[in-house]
């Protein structure tokens, strides 16, 4: 969903991996290591690794994950990733039951399923690899509509909403406007997690707006309409603000714009939230398993951007390298 439009761009980030991966490789001839003292396999010349990585989950991690994969490959081509799309509780369930090394989750694991891991005697890592954040856009010419709460976006896209002028949305002076709408498609986790948190129901949802995974599809039905409103990830956002502007949500705690900042920090709620891989710290003794998720780690700013997600700030990065140096005991 989140991917297609952009092979030509993960194609360009694996040549810079390539690169990386070579410079790398000189750097660990002579000092043992990147610069942090650290040792990388995937970046290791002289240790091509073969096997299987199975993840699976997240519809909004997925395609992060296939990301890192897809770059990983170009250094260690004989290590085959695969990447399943089960939904976060799905992939919990999977992974509990030892079926898969690694779990994407748009959302921490929670107790019904660490007791499920227990009872099998799956013992596993939680790692932040990435910042989710949404982002409600409207037609540049739309001089009203600032910010709005939560309640408002409900009223707007709730399955029973009729909602088709501005000046309906409910305790706004919005001007008589007839608005339309458009967002993600019902496959898109955009579209699961929008919905979940707007109107407190995954996939519930009205109907009657342009759906499109692709996302200049929501940004040409919005930029080309005055009452346009449509919804889609921030960092797409970033690429279109010339022709698009961002509305400030009001969580309950006054309004914030949305921004990479405020995501990371979590002040941008509802419409933020980090993202996670946990990995079973058994399977971390395996390799390819070790060597795909250090790398995932070491190039997650390359990652996420080519996902058009938020990077870990760095702080989050720090945290979560130590955290899988600590569980593979090896780096």
């Amino acid at each position: 969903m989140r991917l297609a439009p952009r092979t030509l761009l993960l194609a360009l980030l694996a040549a810079l991996v390539l690169v990386a991966a070579g410079c790398g490789r000189e750097a660990d001839d002579s000092n043992g290591g990147n610069g942090d003292g650290t040792a990388n396999a995937a970046n290791n010349a002289e240790e091509e690794l073969s096997g299987r990585v199975q993840a699976d989950g997240s519809s909004t991690v997925g395609p992060l994950t296939s990301a890192a994969a897809e770059l990983y490959r170009e250094v260690q081509p004989g290590v085959n990733v695969t990447v399943g799309i089960s939904g976060t509780g799905g992939g919990f369930e999977r992974f509990c039951r030892g079926e898969t090394d690694i779990s994407n989750a748009s959302r921490p694991i929670d107790e019904e399923e660490v007791a499920l891991c227990e009872e099998a005697g799956i013992e596993f890592t939680e790692l932040q690899v990435a910042i989710d954040a949404l982002t409600v856009v409207v037609n540049q010419e739309n001089d009203w509509a600032e910010c709005m709460t939560v309640d408002q976006l409900n009223a707007i896209w709730n399955p029973d909403s009729e909602i088709a002028n501005w000046s309906e949305v409910p305790d706004a002076d919005f001007p008589d406007v007839a608005m339309s709408l458009a967002g993600p498609g019902t496959d898109s986790g955009t579209f699961d997690y929008f919905t979940d948190e707007v109107n407190g129901e995954e996939g519930a949802s009205r109907t009657d707006y342009t759906p499109s995974e692709d996302d200049n599809v929501i940004v040409q039905a919005v930029s080309g309409d005055p009452g346009g409103l449509g919804y889609f990830g921030f960092t797409y956002y970033e690429e279109n603000e010339d022709t698009l502007k961002a509305v400030e949500i009001d969580g309950g705690d006054g309004c914030v714009a949305p921004s990479a900042e405020a995501a990371r920090a979590g002040e941008y709620s509802p419409l933020s939230r980090p993202l996670f891989i946990y990995v079973k710290n058994e399977a971390l003794e395996r390799p390819e398993v070790e060597s795909f998720v250090g790398f995932f780690l070491d190039e997650i700013d390359t990652i996420a951007e080519a996902a058009l997600f938020i990077p870990p700030s760095d702080e989050q990065k720090e945290d979560a390298l130590a955290t899988f140096e600590a569980a593979a005991g090896t780096r």
